[in-house]
């Protein structure tokens, strides 16, 4: 069997992280008396610390010195880093543990490519980061999605052509960062939303053994 790169993002796609991140987010912007809903989140997703703080501010039209700016930022990633401590293995999505074990079997290299700067305690808290041979995170690359720098360092790691990898994506721009670099996008979530994907499922449960395959050759 020919050996592809995979790549997979972290939040939304192996774990569901969204959450945590909205109740960090939403203790910052309550104090700032700015209402902060589910809604105003999606706005967040694949987006980085410092753009989601200047979408939320323009929420509630507030203006801030950069040392504000700075002191909040702190505030919410130690907030978020309390809420992910107690992550266990019932938090990985359904489906992605079965997708990890038969890339293994196959000798199939895996990659992460996630803008998260806590990519890798988490997996390492909910048990699968001896799945991964390479992760490229937020620390690790200076363009977020959709600039497609992550998926192809992440190729790069794996010394596999970024041509023809198979990147695993659950946003807008994740999956335009995939196609810019050429790779095969498969949108996790709603179809509606990721309509620009090669292919597109609710989740990891509809991803067959020999879709995967399909993939590889």
């Amino acid at each position: 069997m020919t050996q592809k790169a995979f790549i997979f993002d972290l939040d939304g796609v192996i774990v569901d992280t969204a959450k945590y991140h909205y109740l960090a987010w939403k203790k910052i912007a309550d104090g700032l008396g700015i209402d902060f809903t589910h809604d105003h989140n999606e706005l967040l997703k694949g987006v980085s610390r410092v753009r989601s703080l200047e979408i939320i501010l323009g929420l509630g039209t507030i203006q801030a010195t950069q040392e504000d700016k700075d002191r909040w930022l702190t505030e919410k990633n130690e907030d978020y880093l309390s809420f992910i401590a107690n992550m266990e293995a019932d938090e990985i999505l359904p489906g992605v543990a079965v997708v990890l074990q038969w890339l293994k079997d196959n000798n199939q290299p895996v990659a992460l490519g996630s803008a998260s700067k806590n990519a890798r305690p988490i997996l390492e808290k909910v048990g699968i980061l001896h799945y991964f041979d390479a992760i490229v995170d937020g620390n690790d690359v200076a363009n977020a999605k959709p600039d497609p720098e992550v998926f192809l360092t992440a190729a790069r790691l794996l010394g596999l052509p970024a041509k023809g990898a198979i990147v695993f994506e659950d946003s807008v721009a994740g999956i335009q960062a995939a196609n810019i670099a050429g790779m095969v996008s498969v949108g996790i979530g709603n179809k509606e939303i990721l309509h620009e994907a090669q292919y597109i499922f609710n989740d990891f449960t509809e991803i067959s053994t020999d879709f995967l395959a399909t993939l590889v050759n």
